[in-house]
């Protein structure tokens, strides 16, 4: 071999030790931080400092005031307990903050999908996703699927009801602007009319003061109810599904936010991974199935 050749394929050889011993150092494999993906649905960087929130480095998290159980604990949103309290921690987590990273704001029910600007970067409030309210708002995909159910005083005709025609001629009530009221008027379509109160506190009390016969929540919240706010009242049934409409109660934000598709990700993910699964077992784990009314 000619001196010029042998001089060229010892470089080269030099050069592919030094790259090994580079890349031994710098190119191995390394472990993934425990975010959402940095491209989730619809688009746009999902890394902690690529996202435009309210507040650089902060996520803003909005719910109701009171915040009942067993979706929150103690009136306490901040604490982690409760099930949307630990899907909102949950959520942030798998974007990159921290639990002091979020920062809690007070929004009333109906606000949270009223048109207009938000103040927050996302709200959870038992809000069901519906057609109606995506013409004011975004929502992420279902953290929670949902069943609407009757609560009735157990010494009310309401009680004893086994299908929807049981209910028509009882007196019901639900929140305003709520699917519980939507059941009311659109599905049992009672002979009377049902009294609509600005908060579940209220439906209540007024369930406990027997000025209506029955009340229609959720399932979890039906179940709280009886267990330890109206221990005279029961759970009377629940309302089967209808096929390809499952209620879903998904994360409200500003229409048309960036955050929408990063948010989206984050919920799939742990639905993906069974901590949705894990968190429902936890803190929802007193909703056992109720009969179902047809």
């Amino acid at each position: 071999m000619r001196p010029a050749i042998l001089a060229r394929n010892l470089s080269v050889t030099a050069l592919a030790v030094v790259t090994s011993v580079v890349c031994a150092a710098g190119c191995a494999p390394q472990p993934e931080p425990k975010t959402a993906p940095s491209s989730a649905a619809g688009g746009g960087d999902c890394a902690p400092g690529a996202l435009a929130t309210q507040t650089a480095g902060k996520l803003t998290v909005g719910t109701d005031k009171p915040a009942y159980a067993p979706w929150f604990k103690d009136d306490k949103p901040s604490n982690g307990q409760g099930y949307e309290s630990a899907v909102a921690y949950a959520v942030a987590e798998r974007l990159g903050y921290r639990k002091d990273d979020l920062v809690w704001q007070t929004v009333a029910f109906n606000n949270a999908f009223a048109p207009g600007a938000k103040k927050f970067d996302f709200d959870l409030n038992q809000i069901s996703i519906s057609e109606q309210r995506k013409k004011a708002v975004d929502f992420s995909s279902g953290y929670y699927d949902v069943r609407q159910t009757v609560v009735a005083l157990k010494s009310s005709k309401a009680a004893g009801a086994k299908s929807v025609a049981d209910l028509k001629d009882v007196k019901l009530g639900a929140q305003v602007g709520t699917t519980s009221l939507d059941v009311i008027n659109d599905l049992i379509k009672p002979s009377q009319q049902p009294a609509v109160y600005q908060k579940n506190d209220f439906a209540k009390a007024a369930l406990k003061n027997g000025q209506v016969d029955a009340i229609v929540v959720d399932l979890p919240t039906a179940f709280y109810i009886t267990g330890a706010e109206v221990p005279e009242a029961a759970v009377v049934g629940q309302f089967a599904g209808t096929p390809g409409k499952a209620e879903q109660f998904g994360l409200v934000l500003d229409k048309g936010s960036a955050l929408t598709g990063c948010v989206t990700g984050a919920v799939d993910a742990l639905r993906k991974d069974g901590t949705l699964a894990r968190l429902e077992k936890q803190w929802l784990a007193d909703a056992v199935d109720a009969p179902v009314l047809k």
